[in-house]
């Protein structure tokens, strides 16, 4: 389980791939790599990950076909940056929502307009998930627990702020990229039953 509260960034230092599996190696922020241990969670860009080895300053994961078709992580390179939130403990607060590290899908970044204080971001997501989409809503991008603006058509406005921009990977986005989608879990659960329900009585 996670927050949606990015706690730092992490580069990629090495990747190996075979076949259907790729594995790679994350160079940590030292108050990410502390008390880690094998099959431990891990969000990368949003993607739950298991730790498969890890030191004393990074750790590697292994990512299997699915999740490379479905997400961003199978076009990432040595050198890229990955936002990077540990799961989870009872206890600590909840900043952002409830996020299972289950990527619905990727969406494109189709504007993004950038002033000192704000940067104003539009994105454009796939046609079947824009009903979970919903104005003051949450949706998690790139692992990032952010607050849905304008919903049109099959495209969305966030507002950012400068501290995200400054403590994840958002900031170095630019129009044409693709980030990683998770759409909140009840939101979904609520539009599904209600889609069900109302057929049920046609």
């Amino acid at each position: 389980m996670f927050t949606g509260i990015v706690q730092g960034v992490g580069q990629i230092i090495d990747i190996v791939d075979q076949d259907k599996l790729r594995t790679y190696q994350i160079k940590l922020p030292e108050s990410l790599a502390h008390g880690l241990e094998i099959g431990a969670s891990i969000a990368n860009d949003g993607c739950c990950l298991t730790v498969v080895d890890f030191g004393a300053d990074w750790a590697k994961f292994d990512i299997i076909e699915e999740t490379l078709a479905l997400t961003t992580l199978g076009s990432k390179k040595v050198g890229d940056w990955v936002n990077i939130e540990r799961s989870a403990k009872y206890g600590d607060e909840i900043g952002g929502h409830i996020m299972s590290g289950h990527i619905s899908c990727t969406a494109k970044i189709r504007m993004m307009n950038k002033t000192p204080t704000n940067c104003e971001m539009q994105l454009v997501l796939p046609e079947s998930f824009m009903k979970y989409v919903l104005f003051k809503g949450f949706i998690g991008i790139d692992g990032a627990s952010l607050t849905i603006g304008k919903v049109s058509n099959n495209y969305f406005y966030l507002h950012l702020i400068p501290e995200t921009l400054a403590i994840t990977t958002l900031g170095d986005k630019k129009e044409g990229d693709f980030v990683n989608i998770e759409i909140d879990s009840q939101t979904q659960a609520i539009v599904d039953t209600v889609e069900r329900v109302l057929a049920n009585k046609m």
